[in-house]
């Protein structure tokens, strides 16, 4: 008789302990997942990634185009050899602008949409943190750029861009989900690869599969992991 009461008393006490450890459990969860709520910012979009890549496709595909025109022009006469170079400088400058600016556009839309969703703020210490870091290396880099084509040397642009991006994607995944560190390493893993591969098709081409393809892989895989329901 006083062994089945202290079976039971210890099967019970064991249920109880099991019992609490669960919540306890729990509890710590909840408790990581409001500091992670809370040091990152985890609306960003997955949508806004395949968007940005379409646009820096389709961008691709025109300075493609253009470079070929203006490469036949360039080497017609010396006449239209600097009108053929202006003209091509200026479109690439308007075609880069209007890829950023779709690609600003839409990210912030999407990614407004995003935090109403899950209810947490769009702009709050977190974010200004994310923007910074990642604006700094994208600033420095946009300068560079901008010197390079001052100074005529073109050769670097699609390396210097890669390069400077990957540099703001790692800078700034420490205040966002940590797969965006993986999309910048591979940002600058293929732009250290443009800085040997300098003939423009070969630049243009790691261009297109660093802003176009590896953000539509990456925003369809973040869409689905995060986002689908």
């Amino acid at each position: 008789m006083h062994i089945s009461f202290f079976l039971f008393y210890f099967a019970f006490q064991s249920t109880f302990k099991m019992d609490n450890t669960k919540e306890q459990l729990e509890a710590i969860r909840d408790i990581r997942n409001i500091m992670e709520r809370s040091s990152r910012f985890i609306s960003l979009s997955g949508l806004s990634g395949v968007f940005i890549g379409i646009y820096a496709l389709a961008g691709a595909w025109l300075a493609f185009e253009k470079t070929i025109s203006a490469s036949v022009s360039y080497f017609a006469n010396e006449a239209t050899a600097a009108q053929a170079e202006r003209e091509w400088v200026m479109f690439f400058v308007l075609d880069a602008l209007a890829v950023l600016v779709l690609s600003l556009l839409t990210a912030t839309l999407l990614t407004i949409r995003n935090s109403r969703k899950k209810g947490i703020p769009v702009w709050d210490q977190t974010a200004r943190r994310l923007m910074w870091n990642m604006m700094i290396p994208l600033v420095a880099g946009g300068v560079f750029c901008l010197a390079m084509i001052y100074n005529r040397n073109y050769q670097f642009l699609a390396p210097a861009s890669l390069i400077f991006y990957g540099l703001a994607l790692v800078n700034a995944s420490k205040y966002t989900l940590n797969d965006i560190r993986y999309l910048g390493i591979s940002q600058l893993a293929l732009g250290l690869l443009a800085c040997f591969l300098l003939d423009w098709e070969y630049s243009l081409m790691l261009w297109a599969a660093g802003f176009g393809l590896l953000h539509i892989v990456y925003g369809a895989f973040m869409y689905f992991k995060y986002e689908r329901k």
